[in-house]
């Protein structure tokens, strides 16, 4: 449980980064798309500045989740983190539906006003900054297996993007489609409810106990090669903060003593722990009659 609370306060770490890096993306969108008369720009600038309250929730997630178990969270408070990336994914759709029904308002009533190219110049220097804080978010993410964090990276890759379109919106209106700024705000605000979509199912998901089938069938192939192993019965699979929790039934032969079988179940949590880092594991044992 102590490498688990490391683990988080590394996360954590990397979700103030994000805030810091929106906080000044957000002030240098909102106020060069205003003055240079970029929708797209100002959008995206709205865009970071939600960002910058769920990054801020995924730190509140995280900071609850290292508080330690107590008799009403025997299992710890690990799933705080998830609740928190679900929250924050309800921002973004929020404030993504909001970002696209106001350019929406602005491509149906849209003024001819082409943005300075300064705005585009912004967009791309923005683009390479929130790229680089998704690849350190997203490395730090797999190494600690924190899904709070690889969310927060996937937000990142996001607006990465937004940027880049958001950049050629903004050239395009200058060489005589003015008309494409407000619809790259069209589709920036799309893209932001699409990435708030996929995080908010990603954590239901979880939250619900949902697993990977398919990884589930590969945990069991490995448990059926363990020495001693007749079958697995039954096997039921959670995800807990950064854990996976496993409930598993094995049969072994009825010819073997308490102890034998005893050993066997620690060879399946070995094994659990090198082949896929999962170190909790109730394993229960029947007896096979053939």
């Amino acid at each position: 449980m102590e490498e688990d609370y490391k683990n988080l306060k590394v996360a954590e770490k990397g979700a103030r980064v994000s805030v810091i890096a929106y906080i000044f993306l957000s002030v240098l969108k909102l106020s060069m798309g205003y003055f240079f008369h970029s929708k797209a720009l100002f959008a995206d600038g709205i865009n970071n500045s939600t960002d910058i309250i769920a990054s801020s929730a995924i730190i509140i997630g995280l900071k609850i989740s290292r508080k330690p178990a107590d008799e009403d969270h025997a299992y710890g408070h690990l799933r705080a983190q998830t609740i928190a990336t679900l929250v924050a994914s309800l921002i973004m759709i929020a404030v993504g539906a909001d970002v696209f029904y106001n350019a929406i308002c602005s491509t149906i009533f849209f003024k001819a006003k082409a943005p300075d190219m300064i705005s585009a110049v912004v967009s791309i220097f923005c683009t390479i900054l929130i790229y680089i804080v998704y690849r350190y978010n997203k490395g730090i993410a797999i190494r600690i297996k924190s899904s709070s964090l690889m969310a927060a990276a996937k937000d990142n890759l996001s607006d990465a993007w937004v940027s880049i379109g958001t950049a050629c919106g903004i050239i395009a209106s200058r060489f005589g489609l003015p008309w494409i700024d407000p619809l790259a705000a069209v589709i920036v605000g799309i893209l932001i409810i699409n990435t708030g979509i996929g995080i908010f199912k990603d954590s239901a998901h979880n939250l619900t106990d949902g697993f990977d089938s398919k990884q589930l069938d590969i945990i069991v192939g490995k448990i059926k090669q363990v020495p001693g192993v007749n079958s697995v019965k039954d096997i039921k699979a959670r995800v807990h903060g950064n854990n996976i929790l496993l409930d598993i039934v094995i049969g072994v032969s009825f010819k073997l003593t308490v102890l034998e079988s005893h050993m066997i179940t620690e060879k399946i949590e070995n094994m659990l722990n090198e082949e896929f880092k999962i170190k909790y594991a109730i394993i229960h044992v029947e007896p096979d009659l053939k």
